[in-house]
């Protein structure tokens, strides 16, 4: 007993050494451009951290068109603890992955009773370079979280299966829950199950144990799977409806594919990327693939007596895929290395205990370790290769450029990394170089993407001060996509900026129609009304802007300007002023000097004058200090009205 658990815990600290040799480097990595925008530093649902309100909505509303309430209750708690910092995200997924890895470990140890394969599979598991996209993408904390719980899934059901007692099924089915909450991937578990029932637990062939009751006993289980699959047809129901623009047919022939590429990429994981381009597949591909798989899953029913493991493992690797493997396309990618996280496993187990029983490597047992540990050092050192890539967006989609071909998301991806670093030359070649290659795509699939490409170029060029080039690309991107709201957000800025009032309010209102409680568009089209003398309709768009979780804080204040300063008595209310700039100056932390003479003006409406002279020095320091002259002789005018117990009008607000 003592040596066994000696030798658990060296291999515990075998497995957490090498995950960590591996994936440490990422605790000094960024986030990167591609879903951890949305994911976790640009959502504020999540960036305010853990909340009772942010609880609720996690249950309650769709996050990046996923219902997965823990994964997004998990980025909320590393916000709390660790703010933005990058590291702190990336530690929580190396610390969850390192979890599922040992527990992988003790579940395959306990129920085959053979310790050295179930270590070799558990370090596959934790090392394997196709590992690096669940671990290394913060945006994918539903793999490992998810995991997590797939595993304890899996202890809880043998210890029901050594003993079926209720208090054991309820334990399992609630952990099963939990894992559907993490990611809806995991409806395949109850079949996982039946699998487990074959072998290694053997359940299937005794003889008190029937078949249908194995069936029957994972009942409530599949029901837990449907309402996930429900929930997450809910969340998903835009990005499914483009399913339809694949055809059948090409869905099909994908699928085959994919699972072919996820099987050659087990042994011979090369050329990995973020994402894959969906591309035409030739007739001949898909009959291969399809007679290769036939083949595999014939040979694994022919071993079953045999090698049952073979079985098992085959089909734990083909019912894992189900989900994922784009019979229901969302999204434009071909396949994703962060698809095989669980699935592998099976494959993982069939590839070890075939090749482990074979007689001629039983006989020469050295050579059989020297080949694991031949193994292992080249997967660690390829996936820590692999891993270096996710520095960054740059290194990432450079690096994607470099081993996939037409890949109009990386270009675009790339192109956006370089305008957030201001470098707009290089992102409008980016951008050039992904519409040269979807202007070949001329299927409607992929307008959206073509709306997005043509929306960032107007960006860039919007940044470079080519205004009419600009609008000339937002405009074809809400030709291409009507009902795409970025494109006529930043379209209706653009017309603005160019004085075109009415064109600018046409497209606001044509955003607030697709989506209607966006606070950006509310206060942009708020903006524009004001310019034009509209100021009742400009109020009506500032009031609907600061009603949600997260008002707009521009709102907040020009709504205060306007309550403190407005020539018509009627629109002034100097107590809600004060409480709206108030608001909008601790939320800037009371370093705009905007928004702290806005509160000074509201002051001086509700008779407070000394709060008002007192605020309006500050607002002229802060003008001072950021080098806005004209700003600090404003407020020196406002400071004198004050003093004379005088508050502000603005005669440019007119009805």
């Amino acid at each position: 007993m003592k040596s066994r658990a000696r030798d658990s815990v060296l291999a515990s600290l075998f497995l957490i050494g090498i995950t960590w040799l591996v994936f440490s480097q990422t605790l000094g990595h960024d986030f990167v451009n591609y879903d951890d925008r949305v994911y976790v530093y640009a959502n504020p649902v999540v960036t305010d951290g853990i909340s009772w309100k942010g609880i609720v909505w996690a249950f309650t509303h769709p996050h990046a068109r996923n219902w997965h309430p823990l994964t997004t209750l998990s980025h909320m708690l590393d916000c709390q603890l660790f703010d933005l910092s990058a590291g702190g995200h990336h530690f929580t997924n190396i610390f969850l992955h390192t979890i599922s890895v040992l527990l992988l470990f003790f579940l395959l140890r306990d129920i085959t009773g053979n310790f050295l394969r179930s270590l070799f599979v558990a370090s596959v598991y934790a090392i394997h370079p196709l590992r690096v996209e669940s671990v290394a993408w913060i945006a994918e904390r539903k793999d490992v979280l998810s995991a997590v719980f797939f595993m304890l899934t899996l202890g809880a059901y043998v210890r029901y299966a050594r003993q079926p007692v209720v208090s054991r099924y309820l334990t399992m089915s609630i952990l099963f829950a939990l894992g559907l909450m993490c990611k809806p991937m995991l409806v395949t578990v109850p079949f996982v199950l039946l699998l487990l029932d074959y072998w290694p637990l053997n359940r299937s062939q005794k003889s008190e144990v029937r078949v249908q009751k194995l069936i029957v006993e994972k009942i409530p289980l599949l029901l837990l799977s449907i309402a996930s699959c429900v929930a997450t047809v809910w969340a998903q129901s835009g990005a499914i409806g483009a399913m339809e623009q694949f055809s059948l047919a090409s869905r099909i022939g994908n699928a085959l594919v994919s699972c072919v590429i996820y099987l050659q990429q087990l042994f011979w994981p090369s050329d990995l990327a973020v994402f894959y381009p969906y591309h035409a597949i030739d007739l001949w591909q898909v009959v291969l693939a399809a007679l290769l798989l036939v083949g595999i899953t014939a040979l694994a029913f022919l071993w079953r007596r045999t090698r049952p493991y073979f079985l098992v493992g085959w089909l734990w690797y083909l019912g894992m895929l189900v989900p994922v493997i784009g019979i229901f396309q969302i999204g434009l990618q071909a396949h994703a290395d962060r698809y095989t996280y669980l699935p592998h496993i099976g494959l993982c187990i069939a590839a070890t205990w075939t090749v482990a029983e074979m007689s001629i490597l039983r006989a020469h047992r050295k050579i059989l370790f020297a080949l694991s540990g031949i193994v292992i050092v080249a997967l660690t050192a390829n996936a820590w290769h692999q891993t270096s890539y996710w520095k960054n967006s740059e290194t990432l989609w450079k690096q994607t450029l470099a081993v996939t071909s037409d890949n109009d998301v990386a270009h675009n991806n790339l192109g956006l990394f370089y305008e957030q670093q201001r470098n707009l030359d290089e992102a409008i070649s980016q951008y050039e170089a992904a519409l040269q290659i979807q202007s070949a795509m001329q299927e409607a699939r992929y307008n959206l993407s073509k709306a997005v490409t043509q929306t960032n170029l107007g960006n860039a060029l919007t940044g470079k001060g080519q205004l009419n080039a600009a609008v000339r690309h937002y405009s074809r991107a809400v030709e291409l996509r009507p009902d795409y709201a970025d494109g006529h957000f930043n379209l209706g800025h653009v017309l603005l900026r160019q004085g075109r009032l009415d064109d600018a309010i046409a497209e606001y209102e044509k955003t607030l129609s697709i989506q209607p409680d966006d606070a950006e568009a509310h206060t942009s089209l708020g903006n524009a009304l004001l310019q034009k003398g509209s100021l009742r309709l400009a109020i009506e768009h500032y009031e609907k802007a600061i009603t949600g979780s997260h008002p707009s804080i521009f709102a907040l204040n020009n709504l205060a300007w306007i309550l403190s300063t407005s020539p018509d008595a009627s629109y002034r209310n100097g107590t809600r002023a004060v409480e709206l700039a108030n608001r909008a100056n601790n939320l800037s932390q009371a370093i705009n000097p905007i928004f702290t003479r806005t509160l000074a003006a509201a002051y001086a409406e509700a008779s407070r004058f000394d709060d008002a002279i007192r605020t309006a020095q500050v607002a002229g320091q802060l003008a001072l200090n950021q080098g806005d002259s004209v700003l600090a002789n404003e407020t020196e005018k406002d400071v004198d009205l004050y003093r004379a117990n005088s508050p502000l009008r603005d005669s440019s607000l007119t009805k």
